[in-house]
């Protein structure tokens, strides 16, 4: 497979409801986006009562392998950025310890692989959090484990670990700038 024109963003939907449709919001905000969707992300999709309704140049990956097959496109220069968003405490640990048995882990250890800087929107990363549920706000205590993995997260290299919905719109802004003009998205 040859190089592309135009490298796309990666971005993985995991298995959880926090901030899920403002994350949804930012995806339709981008172009050239490859959307990898887990079994998990597929369910909350169903749960949050949402649709991809997505920009025609969004390309959809659903995690239906073992293998994973649409990692390959990290190995040829397809992706210039992998954001995951929203993670869950079982993605990041997973992510953490090398496990790459699903579609977004997967995709984390090949961009790691591959160089390819990557943005995980964690979802626990304080004591106390609000969340919407699929009926309404509830709170959540995350424990200890989940807490240290995303601060462990936090050292692995071309990865920016975001902990709030500010931090994860800033480090797309950011990442928007590095790639220069014609970067895709707003």
């Amino acid at each position: 497979m040859a190089k592309v024109n135009t490298p796309r963003w990666g971005w993985a939907l995991t298995g959880s409801g926090h901030f899920f449709k403002e994350c949804l919001g930012l995806i339709r905000a981008l172009d050239h986006v490859d959307l990898f969707v887990t079994r998990a992300a597929t369910e909350v999709l169903r749960m949050y009562r949402q649709d991809l309704d997505l920009p025609r140049s969004t390309r959809v990956f659903r995690d239906t392998a073992a293998s994973s097959p649409p990692v390959g496109n990290f190995y040829y220069g397809v992706y210039h950025t992998l954001v995951v968003a929203p993670a869950t405490s079982n993605t990041v640990a997973k992510c953490v310890f090398g496990i790459s048995d699903t579609l977004a882990t997967n995709v984390f250890a090949q961009a790691g692989k591959c160089r390819v800087p990557a943005i995980v929107f964690a979802c626990d990363t304080a004591p106390e959090l609000e969340t919407e549920a699929p009926d309404g706000m509830v709170k959540v205590y995350p424990r200890r484990i989940d807490l240290d993995n995303t601060e462990r997260l936090k050292s692995f290299e071309h990865t920016t670990v975001a902990e709030t919905l500010a931090e994860l719109e800033a480090a797309l802004a950011a990442r928007k700038r590095e790639l220069g003009p014609g970067a895709s998205g707003p």
